[in-house]
């Protein structure tokens, strides 16, 4: 169990790995490089992380896919109307837009290697939260007569975070965001159908 010191100076290692990921690409990113951002010393780092680099990267890629998340906040947690859901749409392109090409938390994710348990973990987490608050926002709008009752709303969220990620796989070979938003465009109607 981390102190309150502790745990505030593993956040700061993680977010100067994120940042100097974000800025400089993983493999320009070396210990010395977050060691300096985060104002610790390597010692603190392998405290922090004693399993070494693939630990950090790690924690590194939980707290990408925490931003995921956040950045779609106050939003995600709000569907509960048709300009709410419009309000998410618009994050989410956003987000994406700004984030272009670069996309840390794959990259991440590679570097440890997708098919590790550790790194499976990590997705599943982060695609669990975006479903079921995608399925949340579905059923509120179904309680509220804006959603047909026989749509399934698990399926339909499930169905929303993969045409999410599908533009945003293209975003990340072509540099457009116009798959994402058609995509989004698309399930959109399919909910209001």
């Amino acid at each position: 169990m981390l102190t309150a010191k502790g745990a505030a100076t593993r956040r700061r290692i993680i977010e100067a790995a994120s940042e100097e990921i974000r800025e400089r690409g993983i493999h320009a990113t070396t210990l010395d490089d977050i060691c300096r951002r985060s104002a610790t010393g390597k010692s603190q780092l392998f405290h922090y992380f004693p399993e070494g680099k693939e630990q950090l990267l790690l924690a590194v890629a939980s707290y990408e896919a925490d931003r995921v998340i956040e950045d779609q906040q106050p939003h995600l947690g709000r569907l509960t109307s048709w300009p709410a859901w419009e309000r998410w749409r618009d994050a989410v392109v956003e987000r994406y837009r700004r984030q272009g090409v670069n996309c840390p938390l794959g990259v991440l994710l590679t570097e440890v290697g997708r098919n590790t348990p550790a790194a499976q973990a990590v997705t599943g987490r982060l695609l669990v939260r975006w479903q079921r608050d995608l399925q949340s926002g579905i059923e509120t709008m179904q309680d509220g007569g804006h959603i047909r009752r026989e749509l399934d709303a698990e399926r339909t969220a499930a169905a929303v975070v993969a045409a999410v990620q599908g533009g945003v796989v293209i975003l990340l070979s072509t540099g457009s965001t116009d798959h994402l938003v058609a995509a989004m465009d698309l399930c959109m109607a399919h909910l209001r159908a």
